[in-house]
């Protein structure tokens, strides 16, 4: 098997791996400044006061773009089984 194709797989991986955890990561950071400015603003210390909204978001923004997620991994799936007698012969 060629190294380059190797490296080809393994990118494509990282990026479907980067494209479905990107919009979680990206909720948590934003929910994540957001609180820790009003707590911030407010004094408030409470270490519930940063987990349950960040909580709340993440599970929101699952539930949102858990279709979108599960569609980005079948298709990568998809074409690494259909490309396999191209990959073998």
């Amino acid at each position: 098997m060629n190294p380059d194709f190797a490296v080809q797989i393994a990118q494509q991986a990282l990026w479907v791996a980067v494209m479905i955890a990107g919009p979680i990561l990206l909720a948590a950071l934003v929910t994540g400044v957001l609180v820790g400015m009003f707590q911030a603003a407010t004094q408030i210390n409470e270490q519930t006061m940063s987990f349950v909204p960040k909580l709340g978001v993440l599970v929101l923004v699952l539930f949102i773009m858990a279709p979108w997620m599960l569609s980005i991994l079948t298709d990568f799936t998809e074409s690494l089984f259909l490309n396999i007698p191209g990959w073998l012969g």
